[in-house]
């Protein structure tokens, strides 16, 4: 198993090919409550409350205060001191000052919030920049003290994922889940300083494959071998190949597809750089930098 690596490493050493994409997505909408009956929201800042159809400020809210929200007739309340009012939009933008935060389920986020009543309970959503979203999926996704390697191999996978997975939760209206369901998400309350190192010095990357941004899978362990996508899924997938997994003796959790990320972590350790450890666990694919601002 080594010398075979060894035999990749050296293949790798001596080449990557970058390609320019462009991109249209400017912001990614993540979920972070699906139609529960009533929600608990702040600021860290003063925050406007603007009606999404009408463009109309309803509220401003005060900081560091938190405010209850619930569906009520087709439309959203919210209770202030002590007394519901009833807002008559049935969704609504929470925007904070500039460089504020909002509070959603006991956490710090940044961006701006989307809060929807479809009908079938409240909606709540971060809206928020691709890369500064990675800064609270990396952390959350990878232990923040291993290797800055295998966090910077773990940003290009997890930005890959996204923008190839945008619009995969539009039925809710949002893009992906805050959880390891897409990926785990923790909002800036999870943000370290090593790991949003990682997204920055890899701002833009993806991986490609048939000119087409690739959704990166990964787990934490494969239990020392990957698994290809037929054996998981109902199809292979070309970047999805069954290669030693590098996580021996670490019990196998998750699917078992693409990078492993206690495999990534070894590697990194052994000296392998992010883009060598992605170039294994990933098959036929190349390193594109995605044109534009998102």
């Amino acid at each position: 198993m080594y010398n075979n690596f060894m035999g990749i490493r050296r293949a790798l050493i001596l080449f990557f090919t970058f390609i320019i994409l462009c991109c249209p997505c400017f912001a990614i909408k993540i979920g972070l409550q699906t139609h529960v009956n009533k929600t608990f929201i702040g600021a860290s800042t003063p925050a406007q409350i603007i009606n999404c159809d009408t463009n109309k400020l309803i509220f401003v809210m005060e900081k560091m205060k938190g405010y209850e929200m619930k569906p009520y007739r087709g439309v959203i309340a919210i209770k202030v001191d002590g007394q519901w009012k009833k807002m008559k939009a049935s969704k609504i933008v929470i925007k904070p000052e500039a460089n504020g935060f909002v509070s959603v389920k006991r956490k710090w986020y940044r961006g701006h919030f989307k809060v929807i009543n479809d009908g079938m309970g409240l909606t709540v959503m971060n809206d928020i920049p691709l890369e500064k979203y990675l800064q609270g999926v990396v952390p959350s996704e990878m232990p923040s003290g291993w290797e800055h390697e295998a966090h910077k191999a773990q940003a290009i996978a997890a930005r890959s994922y996204a923008i190839a997975n945008m619009g995969k939760r539009a039925k809710y209206g949002y893009d992906l889940k805050d959880t390891p369901e897409d990926q785990a998400y923790g909002g800036a309350s999870a943000e370290k300083p090593n790991t949003n190192d990682a997204v920055t010095e890899t701002a833009s990357i993806v991986l490609v494959c048939q000119g087409k941004i690739v959704p990166a899978y990964y787990s934490a362990s494969a239990g020392g071998k990957t698994r290809t996508g037929g054996q998981v899924w109902s199809a292979d997938l070309p970047f999805l190949k069954s290669v030693p997994s590098f996580d021996e003796g670490i019990k196998k959790n998750g699917h078992g597809v693409g990078m492993s990320q206690y495999g990534a972590n070894n590697l990194a350790k052994r000296g392998y750089n992010a883009y060598q450890i992605l170039k294994y666990f990933y098959a036929n694919t190349k390193f594109a930098r995605v044109r534009g601002e998102y």
